[in-house]
């Protein structure tokens, strides 16, 4: 049985859900160090014979809310030449979510950085989305010997220039956690407020997509993550992400791909503007389709740009 303040991650579905076959991975779970006794879940994956992997890693770093299955065509497409590990973050997707945990960017880093050590991940490739960008970034100037290439996507890595009113209106005392955690109102309206999809999304991935956030106790981290936006110079996770942005010239000499959904309206082309700024010498790819979930709009651009990258 679970810990009284934690959710066991298993996802309460009868039967094999149609999402599944999209994402026919196996599950590694780290026991994160702490008295809390969390579990993190990643995926390892590599296609190569033998039971080691390859020396060059990708670590893909999902943000809020998606998670490992975000990842799930990048990883079928780079695990021929790469070790693909892919995290999910404390209270998302598959890792436990305890209900009183210091859901924050400085403790989702520290995370990161055990994982990236217990697995001794070396030669890395960042593959980084929306909180992912700082999350990972963060590891990155922790670690900065294990990194190798940076490819970023729709994200941040600095205090936010803005916070659009949709995202204001989730962050409203009470009113914004019922409406995340009650209705749903987060991870599910981004299933059609974060793609630029003609269609939408298909049903199979719509339901993976939100498959572990299913009840209140379940969405615990997609309000936190919320919660933790800086708005203001008092706000905790500020000088967190101040201190980041002023970090990245120390990641400037390395190879940078940036990949923007133009669409985004959450993380704009001004985002983009600003990484460009940190690294002038970055390879760009602008998605003029594409919205914020860049990977779900444009699967096979995204997949040739890396795959592109690497051979650069």
């Amino acid at each position: 049985m679970p810990e009284p303040d934690s959710l066991r991650s298993d996802i309460r579905r009868p039967g094999e859900p149609g999402w599944r076959q999209l994402y026919p991975f196996d599950s590694s779970y780290l026991d994160l160090s702490g008295s809390d006794r969390v579990r993190l879940h990643y995926l390892d994956e590599w296609a190569t014979e033998g039971p080691d992997p390859p020396s060059a890693s990708a670590l893909f770093v999902h943000g809020n809310p998606t998670w490992s299955f975000y990842w799930r065509n990048l990883i079928l497409g780079l695990r021929d030449r790469l070790r693909c590990v892919a995290v999910d973050h404390v209270g998302c997707g598959l890792s436990d979510k305890p209900q009183t945990y210091n859901y924050t960017l400085q403790q989702h880093t520290q995370n990161l950085v055990e994982l990236i050590d217990k697995l001794d991940l070396r030669d890395i490739t960042l593959v980084a989305h929306d909180w992912g960008g700082a999350i990972g970034l963060g590891a990155a100037v922790a670690r900065p010997d294990r990194f190798t290439r940076l490819v970023l996507m729709n994200t941040g890595a600095f205090p936010p220039p803005y916070i659009p009113r949709r995202i204001q209106a989730c962050r409203i005392p009470v009113l914004g956690t019922v409406a995340i955690r009650g209705f749903n109102a987060f991870a599910g309206a981004a299933l059609t407020m974060a793609t630029e999809r003609p269609a939408g999304l298909e049903a199979d991935v719509r339901a993976g997509l939100i498959a572990p956030y299913h009840d209140w106790a379940s969405r615990v981290a997609v309000d936190a993550f919320v919660k933790d936006i800086p708005w203001r110079s008092n706000h905790r996770t500020y000088p967190v992400l101040e201190a980041l942005e002023k970090s990245l010239a120390s990641l400037a000499n390395r190879p940078v791909q940036l990949i923007w959904g133009m669409k985004d309206w959450c993380f704009t082309p001004q985002c983009l503007q600003k990484f460009r700024e940190h690294f002038p010498r970055a390879r760009v790819r602008e998605l003029p389709k594409a919205g914020h979930y860049v990977v779900e709009d444009a699967p096979d651009e995204v997949l040739h740009e890396i795959r592109e990258f690497l051979n650069s």
